[in-house]
């Protein structure tokens, strides 16, 4: 980590006091680290305690041109290896999703090229109001990192989630984008195939069987794939997800839709990436008009759904194959159980019982099982950032077939 630098931009919350530990621990693991306050951060923690920690000078005000060799805002925004906000309050993620450039760390961070962190921290229900998820989503959309937030007793009184990411969650969130660098075009000229969210099995007109996928990871791995230059192809379950820029859609309903639709394209592409969570059974008799409640029991009899992942392992010629496994118990024994009985190269194993790895989340925590022994451990991210891991892997797996 050594010749590494961060800007780290500090804003007004009460939480800038935990920014102080974070230099501190910046500059002793040899990280050049340059503080940006704003001038609310200022009122909480003073610009000589993040001075002393950091050895550098600290920027508060945007005019302030101590070296007239090079304009401070451009020059420290060409610094940056990563820019890092923490905390970031709903004020700052709101100028950054507008292009808002009206202090020092504003006009820094929209003048900056690094990858960006940003380390959110406010009142739950601020954290939970539509501008403010509706900003972060504009940042995720364009390629920022987020450190999410924790929940548990606020400073203002309330409980929920709010709370600054812990510090040495952070750090790992900052050794692994130091290490990952700037974005990729390592997958250009590969054809990706991605399955993403639930199926529903009918059972009546007005009924199905489904489940909790929201599609959130399927979509993050396209959205990565095509940024890193891939032509992707993203099969996809019902979700109430906007359908990504830039990726050929291919909407589905039941697995046997989903089948059809995979097996049509699987010749055609270099990797596949089965995300989705495929129902396992179906209704045996689909009723033509609603079921009406009656006295007693109602026993539906069920019946398997075709096997994706088997069919697409057993087909496979030059194709990459990821799976993944959403277990709660077990989760070693049954993802490379599952990796070896499906041929496939790689598994994403996670459990879904631990806070910040289930459905519905905007982050996962996976280990990734390679058919090579290797297994890989990373901590909650977003999932974008762990769609990017899946990816930086799978180069590095192809790389040692050539």
């Amino acid at each position: 980590m050594r010749k590494k630098t961060v800007v780290l931009g500090v804003t007004g919350g009460i939480a800038a006091y935990k920014a102080a530990a974070l230099t501190s621990q910046l500059t002793q693991k040899g990280i050049d680290t340059w503080v940006i306050l704003t001038e609310s951060a200022a009122r909480f923690v003073t610009p000589l305690t993040f001075q002393t920690l950091s050895k550098h000078h600290v920027f508060v005000d945007t005019f302030e041109e101590r070296d007239p060799a090079v304009v401070s805002h451009i020059d420290l925004a060409d610094k940056a290896d990563l820019f890092v906000i923490a905390p970031a309050t709903a004020n700052i993620i709101g100028k950054m999703a507008q292009g808002i450039a009206d202090d020092m760390l504003s006009t820094t961070v929209l003048a900056t090229v690094a990858p960006v962190l940003i380390c959110p921290a406010m009142n739950v229900h601020m954290y939970a109001h539509p501008a403010v998820q509706r900003n972060m989503n504009i940042l995720k959309e364009w390629g920022y990192h987020f450190a999410e937030p924790g929940e548990g007793p606020l400073a203002c009184g309330y409980t929920g989630k709010g709370r600054l990411a812990e510090s040495e969650s952070i750090l790992t969130h900052i050794e692994y984008l130091l290490k990952k660098g700037n974005r990729k075009t390592d997958l250009k000229g590969k054809r990706v195939l991605v399955t993403a969210g639930p199926t529903r099995e009918k059972v009546d007109p007005v009924r199905f069987f489904s489940n909790r996928s929201s599609g959130k990871m399927g979509f993050a791995i396209a959205e990565a794939a095509r940024d890193r230059g891939a032509e992707v192809l993203l099969v996809t379950g019902p979700t109430s997800l906007p359908k990504p820029s830039g990726v050929i859609t291919y909407p589905v309903e039941s697995a046997e839709e989903m089948y059809h639709a995979v097996m049509e394209k699987i010749e055609e592409v270099d990797i596949v990436i089965k995300a989705a969570a495929v129902a396992d059974y179906r209704p045996k008799e689909v009723h033509d008009q609603k079921i009406k409640k009656s006295e007693g029991q109602l026993i539906i009899e069920l019946e398997r759904t075709k096997d994706i992942l088997f069919e697409i392992g057993k087909r496979k010629k030059h194709q990459f194959v990821v799976g993944f496994a959403a277990e709660t118990k077990d989760v070693e024994y049954y993802a490379k159980d599952k990796m070896s009985r499906k041929n496939v190269d790689m598994i994403v194993a996670n459990n879904v019982k631990l806070v910040g790895a289930g459905f519905e989340e905007d982050t996962n925590v996976v280990t990734i099982y390679v058919k090579n022994g290797q297994e890989i451990s990373l901590p909650k991210m977003s999932k974008r950032e762990v769609a990017d891991a899946i990816f930086d892997q799978i180069m590095g797996l192809l790389e040692q077939r050539e």
